[in-house]
């Protein structure tokens, strides 16, 4: 899309990526990333399983796992950095995105205003 890759993952995403695949029940060729309405701030993330590619998907390949993106979702999360933390009372994915306006207090949900691809690209 637009040249640039939707999302990229930092070690601890693909490493987490690579425990969630070989722990399911069945098999899985990624995870899809995608975004929905809901939460007090107006959108949360989500993460499937991705058993079944969707050929609309945007495909990122990248240290050694699949990550699908949801066409509807890819605007809002162009840039974004995909990272896996590990803290004192959680764990989770954690999404470094430029697109985010606002978060909520508890982090469930944000809100994200569609990327500009032209400004992206002239950053790259």
């Amino acid at each position: 899309m637009f040249g640039l890759k939707v999302i990229s993952l930092t070690d601890a995403a693909a490493e987490r990526v690579k425990e969630i695949m070989a722990s399911s029940d069945e098999p899985v060729v990624g995870l899809r990333l995608g975004v929905e309405k809901g939460g007090c701030a107006g959108m949360s993330y989500t993460v499937d399983y991705v058993t079944t590619p969707d050929p609309k998907d945007d495909v990122v390949e990248e240290k050694g796992v699949t990550v699908f993106v949801d066409p509807k979702a890819a605007l809002f999360l162009l840039g974004t950095v995909m990272d896996f933390r590990v803290t004192k009372l959680s764990s989770g994915f954690v999404f470094e995105n430029p697109n985010q306006v606002s978060a909520c207090g508890c982090g469930e949900s944000v809100e994200l205003k569609p990327a500009d691809p032209a400004a992206l690209a002239a950053q790259h």
